[in-house]
């Protein structure tokens, strides 16, 4: 499925203490387009996985050079792949940005600075494993490949699993690096 005309975003994003009042988050990002890779990384005090996921992305997008790219995204964040994969901000657009059980949506600062990209660009969002070891068994990773698939689609070779998986792998290392630089 690698295809040198396609830009490929690979987020992560974590927060060391989320449930506590005093924490550390980080987020990394990863663009690639051919051979050509940029990598991002940064970092909030008192934030939340889901927001350091969030502004992963949201650093990708605003990376960007140009609009109306064809883009695949790559994430481990069922939060962020679920709202674009099923939509769920259109929902949210209907009802004012309130949840079907009318309660205000959470990260509404992000959403709105998110949303735009959608219209700007053709974007495919994947959702993967986090935090895969590679060095795994054959047959670990072969169960993981399968649930890739299961996923996303049965486009993605074995051998796009392995690169996709190494490369969120990456983009987690950015964010712990982001964590670290915060201590």
């Amino acid at each position: 499925m690698r295809d040198d005309r396609i830009l490929r975003i690979y987020t992560d994003g974590g927060c060391s203490g989320n449930q506590n009042d005093e924490n550390l988050g980080g987020w990394g990002a990863i663009l690639e387009f051919g051979s050509a890779k940029k990598e991002l990384y940064g970092s909030e005090r008192n934030t939340t996985n889901n927001r350091m996921e969030m502004t992963a992305l949201l650093s990708a997008f605003q990376a960007l050079k140009k609009d109306g790219q064809t883009i695949h995204v790559f994430s481990d964040s069922s939060y962020l792949m679920d709202c674009f994969r099923k939509k769920w901000y259109a929902g949210w657009l209907r009802n004012g940005w309130k949840t079907a059980s009318r309660k205000p949506v959470e990260n509404q600062d992000l959403w709105k600075q998110l949303l735009p990209y959608i219209d700007s660009h053709e974007i495919s969002f994947y959702r993967v494993k986090g935090h895969v070891n590679l060095s795994s068994s054959a047959a670990s990773l072969d169960k993981l490949y399968q649930k890739f698939v299961e996923w996303n689609g049965a486009e993605f070779s074995f051998d796009d699993f392995m690169h996709v998986t190494e490369m969120n792998n990456r983009a987690d290392e950015l964010a712990n690096l982001g964590i670290d630089e915060l201590r």
